[in-house]
């Protein structure tokens, strides 16, 4: 009977989630070949797929397409597509564990100072340290910036001898606001000719994505997404509270700050290569549950692949409503957020 009983609980917690992520999949694959067909040039949804098959596996197909268009899909558009994918997962990712460490539903790395804090370091890169350790120098001082911003958001929680969800992002949005001051002093401080490059780190872009550098962001994501989905249990017991979750034999403490810490290196790498980018990971999450439901090992792949999603059709808005203008990204992402911000909000003074 206890057996029974555990499979259909298995069951039951797996039901429709196939169904769910082959859906999103499917969405995906569109919404990567729109990214990579829409643009100031168009490019027919053929060619873009006979670029990729022929770079792939060369003379797999004939060659029908100009050079210039095969140079827009390969070198442009497909590696810009595919860092959009990595940082809508991973920004979405971070939001729901933060979400569940914390028992705060407007949890997000934006909102809690930690994106900021990136930005913060790889302004620090560009304009005053520079490269000192090669392409690694940006990311690195972006994941130190993003776990510096996060250790200053729970020492000032902590200050304030609180550490509940409503002062917890109340204290996020306070060391943003003093980090991006920080930022600004940067900025006034360097040469003035170089300052026009930090604007795509203060508004977000996807613009200066490079086959190059896409393995780091993609490394970290594997590495960071495998250890949260291995510690989907633990983040289900953290949703309930810190009393249960430590009856369940989790040291609390200990593993939210791993949590953070996890969070600040996806959300710093991140920020490295795209900049600030908000609210992601405070609306994904939101959406995923409404579909899967509050289980974590669904919550997390869920919101990977709607993070995914969302970011492609966010860069496909800011590529195409200013033509050929390339508006940041962090400019449609902030409209959308701050909209779902306040209908989140309006939907928690009801449920009270």
């Amino acid at each position: 009977m206890a057996e029974t009983r555990s499979a259909k609980a298995i069951i039951h917690r797996f039901s429709g989630m196939p169904a769910f992520l082959l859906g999103g999949m499917v969405l995906l694959l569109v919404s990567l070949s729109f990214a990579i067909s829409v643009g100031a040039v168009p490019v027919p949804l053929n060619t873009v797929w006979g670029v990729i098959l022929n770079r792939i596996a060369p003379g797999f197909i004939e060659e029908t397409w100009s050079q210039s268009r095969e140079a827009i899909v390969w070198e442009i558009r497909f590696p810009r597509a595919l860092l959009a994918i990595m940082v809508g997962a991973g920004l979405a990712m971070v939001g729901a564990s933060l979400q569940a460490v914390t028992r705060n539903p407007l949890a997000d790395p934006h909102l809690l100072g930690i994106s900021s804090g990136g930005a913060f370091g790889a302004i620090l890169a560009l304009l005053h340290t520079g490269l000192f350790v090669g392409h690694l120098t940006v990311p690195l001082l972006a994941f130190l910036g993003a776990l510096a911003a996060t250790a200053i958001v729970l020492i000032v929680s902590r200050f304030a001898n609180t550490m509940s969800a409503d002062r917890l992002v109340l204290a996020g949005v306070a060391v943003s606001f003093i980090i991006m001051a920080g930022a600004n002093v940067l900025v006034f401080l360097a040469d003035p000719k170089a300052t026009h490059i930090v604007v795509f780190w203060m508004l977000g872009g996807l613009g200066l994505a490079q086959w190059s550098q896409l393995l780091y962001p993609l490394v970290i994501l594997l590495i960071c997404a495998g250890w949260l989905m291995f510690k989907a249990k633990d983040l289900n017991a953290m949703t309930v509270g810190d009393e249960t979750a430590s009856t369940l034999g989790i040291p609390v403490a200990r593993f939210r700050l791993s949590v953070f810490v996890v969070g600040a290196l996806i959300t710093g790498v991140m920020v490295a290569f795209s900049g600030i980018i908000g609210f992601v990971g405070l609306m994904v999450p939101h959406v995923v549950r409404m579909a899967v439901g509050g289980d974590y090992a669904r919550v997390l792949p869920g919101s990977a692949l709607i993070g995914a999603i969302f970011l492609l059709w966010a860069d496909i808005a800011a590529r195409t409503v200013m033509a050929p203008e390339d508006m940041p990204i962090g400019i449609v992402t902030g409209l959308v957020g701050g909209i779902f911000f306040v209908w989140l909000l309006g939907r928690q003074r009801s449920a009270i």
